[in-house]
């Protein structure tokens, strides 16, 4: 049999006030505890800058290092709490007269790049180890990688420019042979309504270590508000070497399309071009033919062509 334990009015308000001082104990005392100073242990993704230009880096060990910071107890529970710690850059250039670098001479250096400056008091491993390739350089073009959401109407409306256009890696020739291109690092933007200018650092999937230059690039993505814009476009007839005569039925085709504020004015027919194919008809039997658009602006987003498919008829 459960008994129920019955309190007084005076009993409970007794309760009442120690739970309370209690909540408030805990509260005061986990306040002046996270301001004092703590110690605590992160790792974090390493890139390198100011590479040997006459020597392709292999490091001899993992990519990351583990820092032991310092600073309040608010500030390492937030430091902890972040997903995805930004890159600590490494300046090589020691390199030129060794084949090590000592991270804790450069604590000062490493800890100006955490978000809210921590004092970075030590670094494992201390000492990074390469080996060294005789290299070769080579010319390639840069490929900008991208995850943009836009916000409804907007879209990219027009070129997007990467300066420089080319960058110079520098590292053993035969990595260097099955490099085309140079991406960067993933640009992601939500909710995108504006033009974007951003600058990114390169990135490679390699054991082996390539010199850049330059390690970054700056890019400029035009962003307009896209509007809808219907147009009439003459058919052309492709492949009629052996006919007099062809007739569409209709000659004409409305292109519904997307295309940004800016360039709507200046947009009309001539810059489309539509067409069927008679080979469709010679090779398939087609009674009717596809549209096919062999021309359409670049950074105008089709929705509709109107009608798809045309009845014909040949004399011969």
């Amino acid at each position: 049999m459960v008994s129920h334990l019955k309190l007084s009015k005076v009993e409970r308000r007794r309760l009442t006030i120690f739970l309370v001082c209690l909540i408030m104990a805990t509260i005061a005392w986990s306040f002046f505890a996270l301001s004092g100073y703590y110690v605590c242990r992160i790792r974090v993704p390493i890139r390198y800058v100011h590479t040997p230009q006459k020597k392709a880096l292999r490091p001899l060990q993992v990519d990351t290092v583990d820092l032991q910071v310092e600073d309040t107890g608010w500030q390492i529970m937030l430091l902890k709490m972040r997903a995805n710690l930004p890159s600590i850059v490494i300046d090589t250039k020691d390199l030129d007269e060794k084949n090590y670098i000592v991270l804790n001479n450069q604590l000062k250096h490493i800890g100006s790049q955490l978000k809210d400056h921590q004092k970075v008091v030590h670094v494992f491993p201390d000492t990074l180890f390469f080996g060294f390739y005789q290299c070769a350089s080579k010319r390639v073009p840069v490929q900008l990688v991208h995850h943009l959401s836009m916000s409804r109407p907007y879209g990219i409306a027009g070129k997007i420019r990467i300066n420089p256009n080319y960058v110079t890696l520098t590292g053993p020739l035969e990595e260097l042979n099955s490099i085309q291109v140079c991406q960067t690092e993933t640009l992601k933007m939500g909710s995108v309504n504006h033009s974007i200018a951003a600058k990114l650092p390169l990135r490679f999937a390699s054991k082996v270590h390539f010199g850049v230059r330059p390690d970054g690039v700056e890019v400029q993505i035009p962003v307009d508000e896209f509007t809808e814009k219907v147009v009439e476009v003459p058919l052309k007839i492709l492949n009629n070497s052996n006919y007099n005569e062809v007739n569409l039925f209709p000659q004409k085709v409305k292109i519904t399309f997307l295309t940004a504020l800016s360039s709507y004015a200046q947009l009309n027919s001539e810059f489309f071009e539509a067409g069927v194919d008679l080979n469709k008809w010679r090779q398939h039997g087609y009674k009717q033919l596809p549209v096919v658009l062999s021309r359409f602006p670049d950074y105008c987003k089709l929705v509709r062509v109107e009608p798809e498919h045309v009845d014909f008829i040949v004399n011969k």
